[in-house]
């Protein structure tokens, strides 16, 4: 700039001068051709004899001429300024970015060879899911049913991609397949083989392709953890330091294997002979230890204990591995199971080569002679060598802090609307979500087929459905190849019941099912079937179904304030959309042995 104001004030009295010799003429040629009709074209001017016309185009030239190359230097010259101002501002701005350079005896190149992976991670993805699991995934698929352009980042803590969970506790234990460990690919009850994970990495793209992909698509960043949450900055930290910030996010976390204190406080030795079931490695790190050892103790009477105790029990009968499964309840499933069909069930189990404890509640675990001590508080001692801890999921909840989300006192887990939103821009599904069911109340619920649904229902809603969760997801436990059940609403111990059994067939088990429905996954199977709504006949009041000594198949029915809230179908299968429609629907049933009959389990 102050080199275009130099320039302009040498060329500014010549200009001057010139402007006012050029008037000055024009008044003269003025007054001589004052006679010239107006009309003479003004092109006769230039072409006429040399004398004081000349003199005109002469000082009509410099100015001109002066005026632009004028205008040449002020551009050039504010141009170069610009540039050399942004340069600097980038200089400055990269040393805030930059380490200071330690003196290191290592030479520099390694530092170089390291950088390249913070480049994969895009800085921003329109859509990004916490976690790697199955409500992960089906909230990905959701988006991009709605948005087929979306870019999808899912961030994962393990180093695999999706995959379904119950596999590990089921299937795969029944394989025999030497490898499955390493194929993760198991036979079905109906033969069909199949791969636990949902889709092969070749359906998605690397997290580094996404930002240019013209047709969007779904990439997984695995091994990196989210560490902090900037709710109002709509950004997050990962583990590494490394920013993204996001337009939509949902949480999907899930749980962390909850242990008893007094393993934890049993010391190193116990605990390194202790699993706590719930990944991949898990299964991979119990399969090899069951191979060699000659004793194993679930502790755990639930879903996935019972699941392990038979699974492992099979084994036992070609290994000689003795498997032993205690619990402080009555019986397996205690929790779930009316007491009557729970005893039943540990029958069952027992018949699978599994030693039950029953009422057991361990006092403490030791570690001698090459032993664990298991010291029960009625004063029964277990001697095993390995230690399977199933009791239980903690929802994992590291964020609430950071992004200042709210924890439920009650049930734990993220509190969510019925719209699965915990903030704006924010949802939250499977495991980890606190939500509110509109039928039954505030929920929280740890299956598969709930991470499917709440998932689902949370990519819909990121995309601007606004739908509130209202389709009920059901669950299933298999104990073995022939006795299963699936079951949906609240299945709570405490809750008065009312069961409705039939004599089995050949036709009623998992096994048969599967070879039905051509899937594992019964989840899979549902559809949106509109159910026959019931409507019961008037009738007595119901009572409880005389007990028998084999439940065949049947349908259990749970109440709350004489409203069915929750229904097991046991071994009947794909009936589900009924039980659905019977807990939407909220009505009170004066015979549910009429309910029962459109589950058709009296049908041979």
């Amino acid at each position: 700039m102050l080199k275009c104001r130099t320039v302009w004030k040498k060329l500014a009295p010549l200009a001057r001068a010139s402007s006012t010799v050029c008037r000055q003429n024009l008044r003269r040629t003025g007054l001589t051709n004052a006679r010239i009709p107006t009309r003479v074209p003004t092109a006769h001017m230039s072409s006429g004899p040399t004398g004081e016309g000349s003199e005109n185009l002469l000082y009509i030239a410099l100015v001109g001429a002066a005026c632009l190359g004028g205008g040449i230097y002020a551009y050039q010259t504010l141009k170069g300024d610009k540039e050399r101002y942004q340069e600097r501002i980038e200089e400055i701005a990269s040393r805030s970015h930059k380490a200071p350079t330690p003196i290191l005896s290592e030479p520099p190149c390694e530092a170089a060879e390291s950088m390249p992976a913070s480049h994969k991670v895009p800085s921003h993805t329109p859509y990004l899911l916490i976690g790697g699991g199955t409500a992960s995934f089906a909230a990905a698929r959701s988006i991009r049913a709605r948005d087929p352009g979306a870019r999808v980042l899912i961030v994962t803590e393990e180093p695999d991609l999706p995959y379904m969970r119950p596999p590990l506790s089921k299937e795969l234990w029944f394989s025999d397949d030497p490898s499955v460990t390493e194929t993760l690919r198991f036979k079905q009850w109906n033969g069909k083989e199949r791969s636990i994970y949902f889709q092969p990495a070749s359906f998605y793209i690397s997290p580094e392709e996404l930002d240019g992909a013209e047709n969007g698509g779904v990439a997984v960043l695995t091994g990196k953890k989210v560490v902090h949450m900037d709710v109002r900055g709509n950004k997050v930290k990962l583990d590494d330091d490394t920013e993204i910030s996001y337009d939509k996010c949902l949480i999907a976390t899930g749980g962390v294997p909850r242990n008893l204190q007094v393993l934890e406080r049993a010391g190193e030795e116990v605990m390194s002979r202790t699993t706590l079931f719930r990944k991949i490695e898990d299964f991979k790190s119990l399969d090899k230890v069951s191979r060699n050892i000659k004793s194993v103790t679930i502790i755990g009477g639930g879903f996935l204990g019972s699941e392990l105790a038979c699974a492992l029990g099979r084994r036992s009968t070609d290994s000689g591995l003795d498997v032993i499964q205690m619990f402080p309840e009555k019986g397996n499933m205690g929790k779930v199971l009316p007491e009557y069909l729970s005893n039943w069930t540990t029958e069952k189990v027992k018949k699978e080569g599994v030693k039950v404890l029953s009422e057991a509640l361990v006092k403490s675990v030791t570690y001698q002679d090459d032993k664990l001590e298991i010291h029960l508080k009625d004063g029964r001692l277990v001697k095993t060598d390995h230690i399977v801890a199933a009791v239980g999921l903690e929802p994992n909840v590291d964020l609430a802090k950071s992004a200042g989300l709210e924890v439920d006192s009650d049930f734990g887990g993220y509190r969510v609307n019925a719209e699965l939103q915990a903030r704006a821009n924010i949802w939250v599904a499977g495991d980890a979500a606190c939500f509110y069911d509109i039928r039954l109340g505030r929920r929280r619920v740890e299956h598969h087929d709930h991470a499917v649904v709440s998932g689902r229902l949370a990519g819909e809603n990121m995309t601007g459905a606004n739908k509130p969760y209202w389709h009920q997801s059901m669950f299933w436990s298999d104990l073995g190849p022939d006795v299963g059940y699936e079951a949906i609403g609240i299945v709570d111990s405490s809750l008065p019941t009312v069961g409705v059994f039939a004599k089995a067939t050949a036709k009623d088990t998992p096994k048969a099912a599967t070879e039905k429905s051509g899937t594992g996954i019964r989840s899979e199977s549902e559809t949106e079937d509109t159910a026959t709504s019931p409507v019961a006949p008037s009738s007595p009041a119901p009572a409880e179904h005389q007990q028998k000594d084999d439940y065949g198949k049947g349908v259990i029915f749970y109440l709350r304030d004489k409203v069915v809230v929750g229904i097991i179908l046991w071994n009947v299968f794909n009936r589900m959309p009924i039980a659905r429609k019977i807990i939407k629907d909220g009505e009170e049933h004066a015979d549910l042995n009429e309910v029962a009959k459109l589950f058709n389990i009296h049908e041979d």
